[in-house]
């Protein structure tokens, strides 16, 4: 751990998302930046949370450094974090990983789709698991 300090400003709790939300400042004189890690683990131990359910993002370092302003997330529980939270954000965390599709699956999934109209592209684009 550094000596990084962690100041939250501008705190929310946000009933329909099941999270609080905050701005959180943080002073770090004489370095240059400090991991997202070490910011969630800092803001778990502040909230007395677990640190999967903390997500922190949007980190910017003020110019001459020693200061940097981001956003973090604390969700209720971890059911709560996957359903609300990107996808990108889940992967950043390790908790989601994204299906990949060969070039030959896409084109042929399009082009069956080109074939029907209307709410019938759903069930065609679902076909491709067989």
């Amino acid at each position: 751990m550094s000596t990084a300090t962690i100041r939250t400003r501008r705190f929310m709790t946000n009933r329909l998302l099941c999270r609080k939300q905050m701005i959180c400042d943080l002073l770090h004189p004489g370095l240059a930046s400090v991991s997202k890690m070490e910011i969630r683990d800092k803001l778990a131990a502040m909230y007395k949370v677990t640190p999967d359910v903390v997500f922190v993002f949007g980190f910017k370092n003020n110019f001459g450094g020693g200061k940097s302003t981001g956003f973090g997330l604390i969700y209720d529980t971890l059911d709560n974090a996957k359903k609300f939270e990107p996808k990108y954000r889940l992967g950043r965390h390790g908790l989601y990983e994204k299906k990949k599709m060969t070039r030959k699956q896409r084109k042929e999934r399009k082009n069956r789709m080109k074939k029907v109209r209307g709410t019938k592209k759903a069930k065609v684009g679902q076909a491709v698991k067989k």
